[in-house]
């Protein structure tokens, strides 16, 4: 276990006159609502907020500052945070936030002169962007090498609850993993396999597995260079995958919008001229009873397209296991996220993570490059 990261109650219930630079991660979707770019789901704003009304109520001044898509080092008023900004005044207005880090080559080049101008004219600094520490960006490693730094309050939660659930889980402890691109979970799930009495496999990763089993998968997602590593974890005897999917024909349309094709229903092989697209109704009764028996769950990942209404009965399936179980439940991943909040079941499970990616090189890894920038920042021992 990674040793404790500094925390903002070491500077004192007092910082009248201090200026305190918070990283947050605000990358969060919006649409265009009535011709105004909108924030539609605002979880990682209000994630922040206990942390900013910490540091007001101690007389601090609170600026933000966050990434915002993909604009690739460049001005890309595409990607302006001022949508943020406009939700942000909302939830807390005395809180400023900066323009989006990436508009600077030097964020994702973690240059130290970005890095620097960053934390200019502050007396502290909080990483509370924990979905963002898994990068070693110049907004996460650079400020604390500068400045007296700390782990925010929401941050040092996500870390301890991530860490305890590999350490000492109250068993059957079930993993489920689903999405699109098995090569980007592989790491994690031989941890999984490792650890949990349980690994559900969904979403267009399981086809890979499928074929590892022998079975046909028409033209669905698979990865044939990661065929050998999934019957490798398929062998150890405690990876679940679908027995059953529903799809389309090879080359229909699908996605939010839907689309006129009814659902093809398949068994345990899909034949040439067809894709899977969600589980099917036998493995929803299988994922179920198996959720239903744990004592702790970890989720990362939709069954399923489920944007599109005709594919999410699997991912609402799994959702609603997790949430009416009284297992101890962690769940990250934005998709996953975004689907609690579609179905009305976040206030049901017990911990909903911000990080995806970092979630995963958390449980993967046991650490992240974020917080050992906070643990070996010079000032932490000041």
């Amino acid at each position: 276990m990674p040793a404790p990261l500094p925390s903002i109650d070491a500077w004192g219930d007092d910082l009248t006159g201090k200026r305190v630079l918070v990283r947050v991660d605000f990358n969060a979707p919006v649409a265009e609502i009535d011709g105004v770019l909108t924030v539609t789901d605002d979880f990682r704003l209000r994630a922040a907020l206990p942390l900013f009304s910490t540091l007001l109520a101690r007389g601090a001044t609170v600026v933000a500052c966050t990434h915002f898509g993909r604009p690739n080092g460049r001005v890309d008023e595409r990607y302006s945070v001022e949508p943020l900004r406009r939700a942000l005044r909302v939830l807390a207005p005395d809180v400023e936030l900066l323009e989006n880090l990436r508009f600077h080559a030097g964020e994702e080049g973690n240059d130290p002169e970005f890095g620097a101008s960053l934390v200019e004219g502050f007396d502290y600094y909080v990483n509370e962007a924990f979905g963002a520490s898994h990068r070693a960006d110049a907004s996460i490693m650079v400020p604390p090498t500068l400045l007296p730094s700390a782990a925010g309050p929401n941050l040092q939660r996500e870390v301890a609850t991530l860490l305890a659930l590999l350490e000492s889980p109250e068993r059957p402890f079930v993993a489920v993993t689903g999405g699109a691109k098995v090569k980007d979970k592989l790491g994690i799930m031989k941890v999984l396999a490792a650890k949990a009495d349980l690994v559900i496999v969904g979403g267009g990763m399981a086809y890979t597995f499928a074929v590892a089993e022998g079975r046909t998968v028409g033209s669905s997602l698979f990865d044939a260079s990661h065929v050998e590593q999934c019957s490798a974890l398929l062998e150890g005897g405690n990876v679940l995958i679908p027995v059953d999917a529903r799809g389309l024909a090879s080359g229909s349309s699908f996605g939010p919008e839907g689309g006129a094709e009814e659902p093809v229903g398949f068994d345990e092989n899909i034949p040439e001229g067809f894709m899977g697209l969600d589980i099917g109704p036998n493995t929803i009764e299988i994922f179920e009873a198996a959720l239903g028996s744990a004592r702790t769950i970890l989720w990362n990942g939709p069954m399923g397209v489920f944007e599109d209404p005709r594919f999410g009965a699997g991912t609402e399936a799994v959702a609603r296991a997790i949430a009416s179980s009284p297992a101890v439940s962690v769940v990250g991943g934005g998709d996953s996220v975004f689907a609690l909040s579609v179905y009305g079941l976040e206030n049901d499970v017990s911990f909903v993570s911000t990080g995806g990616g970092a979630s995963l090189e958390l449980v993967e890894l046991g650490d992240l490059p974020g917080l050992r920038a906070l643990r070996e920042s010079p000032w932490s021992q000041r």
